[in-house]
């Protein structure tokens, strides 16, 4: 058996380690789509919850709390607040209401009511919108 080219030992690793690296980079750089993708943003004029519609039955408790349209509303004692569901500490929407501060169940960042970050997960805060009452109808804006 003839080999046409002869290749040495060397040439061949650094083409080998080029492949490979070039196959890493593919690879991590694809496990990194940003998960908040997807999610309809905050429309300009806002968005409105029918607090007498059975599905936000949960608002009506404290401590209690829904997700819709990427925003989580919660009841924070009697009064309501609204924050991004998507965390800042790796963009995943995890968010949640936990024990009066916002939570991202992913990771453990954990946020006060105004958005601040209360651990090294949380250091970049949390979006938080504006939220108005009137009637029955809870208005959330940014």
């Amino acid at each position: 058996m003839k080999l046409q080219e002869k290749i040495n030992r060397n040439k061949f690793l650094k083409q080998l380690g080029f492949t490979g690296a070039a196959l890493f980079a593919l690879y991590t750089t694809e496990s990194c789509k940003n998960e908040a993708a997807g999610v309809t943003p905050l429309p300009s004029s806002g968005l409105t919850l029918d607090l007498t519609d059975s599905s936000y039955a949960n608002l009506k408790k404290t401590g209690g709390y829904i997700i819709k349209s990427g925003i989580v509303v919660a009841n924070y004692n009697g009064n309501y607040i609204a924050a991004t569901l998507t965390c800042s500490h790796e963009g995943r929407q995890q968010i949640t209401f936990q024990s009066n501060q916002w939570y991202c169940t992913a990771h453990g960042a954990r946020f006060d009511v105004t958005g601040k970050g209360l651990n090294s997960e949380g250091k970049k805060g949390l979006t938080i919108y504006q939220v108005s009452l009137s009637g029955n109808t809870l208005t959330i804006t940014a």
